[in-house]
């Protein structure tokens, strides 16, 4: 751990002091950076939690809040990300303000700070604080009760974390979750890997064989509809989920709009979305182990993957686990502050100053509300213990508050010219009642995930009727102000579609055609068709982009000699 601090330090030197520098890592991030950060900030304790929770619990459904998510990622590379920084936006919310106004970019940021007070960052520390006081028996050393030992915990890995956001801005964080990523990939080998070793009381062949034989619907990823995450959605309200998340979450996108240029922006955001298809493997496998192995036993699933970590880690490993855990902690936790400190800063502060405000203060003002933002969430984590449904769950659940609202303000302002202000105001306002007397008042039996779908449905509709009702008297008008290089990545349009081929391939071995079943010639036949066909549609893709960029170079070159003076 100190030596990642000492790394980090040596490479964000006089790089926060300007304005850029601290809430955009000066504009300079790359995409190895990039795809680390992202990597590291979305696979944290949470996930290892939650995951492994829910596989233990259920099956393999909830890999679909990651897996699937190669979707979303793909628009944002392909899609949202060429706007984003060709408008040189530093928020989400400075975005919606320039097509709607000021008041929708309030209140969107009151939902993101919302969010991410009340529910992101309290997760993040209650998830990490839970493994560490199963894996070092926190209580027992420190002599105190469960609920006791909980909140010292919080409270230390908080302050700890917050160094990073506080005095280092995005390059530290980015830096960080970089050499964290390694660690955290390291070590989602080892835990499966040795469980399966414990499981086959020696031999990891043995374990995995008990895994493919006995209770094999533990590996579909095909949910029912009592599952945590029926299959079914995948198609409604999990692809506006995902959108939101990767597409338009202020913590997961702040680092692609810091980056050099469109290409190692591109190149970023679709190498962390093959990292995703790692999930089950590392999130969930050991879920499934622990389910072999404790069946009966843990008072809740929460508790799975803590558990199957302390009995099949040896001692001398015992360390280097809770420094890669710590690491994912924080790298979470300083994203949340970082980006929470931008939006009230730059979204809220400056814009109510008459008067301009220098960088310095600005940035000072940023570490004063990442540590009000950081005490606040240090009160809300140890209540999550509470949720009945488990970790994973809850936190999807109150998510929904602020991630449809938001993803439908910006696909209807991109795609739109004339919808109002008056439109984006309405639907955050009656998505947050609706929402709430759904899930909470109202005896609805219907799946929240269904409930997002339906309700962007509805909120489209009504911004469409109020934009054919009341129009904007003047066209709305996207403005490039072409900061960095917007020149694409060359293999982008290819990894995109090798992204979706492998998705559909991650999907088909965890299905009752798969490991979930009978492995026959219909798994085999669809497993070789996807291969193909993704191998033929890159080298066409690549062939297209390269027949494409050569053109436009050579117009390019010819209109500049033919306006060059004496030709």
């Amino acid at each position: 751990m100190g030596l990642v601090g000492w790394v980090s330090y040596l490479k964000t030197r006089g790089a926060v002091e300007t304005k850029e520098g601290y809430f955009l890592a000066g504009r300079g991030l790359t995409g190895t950076f990039i795809a680390g950060s992202l990597l590291l900030t979305n696979l944290s304790a949470e996930q290892l939690i939650g995951l492994n929770g829910s596989a233990f619990g259920f099956n393999m459904s909830s890999m679909a809040w990651e897996v699937t998510a190669g979707i979303a990622i793909i628009v944002m590379a392909l899609v949202f990300l060429p706007r984003y920084l060709g408008g040189a936006f530093a928020t989400l919310p400075q975005f919606l303000e320039d097509r709607f106004d000021e008041t929708v970019r309030r209140l969107t940021v009151g939902l993101f700070l919302l969010g991410y007070g009340l529910i992101t960052i309290p997760s993040i520390l209650y998830s990490g604080s839970l493994a560490v006081l199963r894996l070092f028996d926190v209580p027992g050393l420190l002599g105190v009760g469960f609920e006791g030992g909980l909140l010292i915990t919080i409270l230390v890995i908080g302050c700890i974390g917050g160094v990073y956001a506080v005095f280092g801005g995005l390059r530290a964080v980015a830096v960080s979750d970089t050499i964290n990523g390694a660690g955290l990939l390291i070590v989602g080998t080892l835990v499966p890997v040795l469980g399966l070793v414990a499981l086959g009381e020696g031999s990891a062949a043995a374990g995995l064989k008990i895994v493919l034989t006995e209770d094999t619907h533990k590996l579909n990823a095909i949910g029912s509809v009592d599952d945590p995450v029926p299959f079914a959605t995948l198609f409604t309200g999990m692809i506006l989920a995902n959108l939101f998340y990767w597409g338009t979450n202020q913590y997961v996108i702040q680092r692609t709009l810091g980056a050099k240029n469109l290409a190692e922006g591109q190149k970023g955001v679709l190498i962390s979305g093959f990292f995703k298809l790692l999930v089950p493997f590392f999130m969930m496998l050991p879920g499934i182990i622990a389910y072999h192995m404790y069946q009966g036993e843990l008072e809740h699933m929460d508790m799975a993957y803590p558990t199957l970590v302390a009995d099949v880690l040896p001692v001398y490993l015992a360390g280097f686990f809770l420094a890669v855990l710590l690491g994912a902690v924080f790298s979470s936790f300083n994203s949340l502050l970082n980006s929470a400190a931008t939006l009230f800063c730059l979204d809220i502060y400056q814009p109510l100053r008459k008067s301009p405000v220098s960088d310095a203060k600005l940035i000072k003002v940023a570490k004063i509300a990442s540590v009000i933002i950081a005490l606040f969430s240090f009160v809300a984590a140890p209540l999550l213990q509470y949720a009945p449904e488990g970790l994973w769950q809850i936190i999807r659940i109150f998510t929904g508050f602020y991630n449809i609202p938001v993803i439908t303000l910006v696909l209807v302002g991109l795609f739109t010219r004339r919808v109002p202000a008056l439109a984006a105001k309405v639907v955050v306002v009656f998505h947050v009642i609706a929402y709430g007397l759904l899930q909470f008042v109202l005896d609805v039996n219907i799946n929240f995930i269904h409930v997002y779908a339906i309700l962007f449905v509805i909120e489209v509709g009504m911004m469409l009727v109020i934009g054919w009702w009341q129009p904007m008297s003047r066209a709305w008008q996207y403005t490039s102000r072409d900061l960095v290089d917007l020149t694409p990545w060359r293999y982008a349009t290819s990894a995109a579609v090798l992204l979706v081929a492998s998705i559909v391939m991650t999907y088909l071995v965890f299905s009752p055609i798969g490991l979930a079943g009978t492995i026959g010639t219909t798994f085999v036949i669809s497993s070789a068709a996807v291969v193909a066909a993704t191998i033929c549609c890159c080298w066409l893709g690549n062939r297209a982009w390269r027949r494409r960029y050569q053109s436009g170079v050579s117009s390019t070159t010819l209109q500049s000699k033919a306006g060059a003076p004496g030709r």
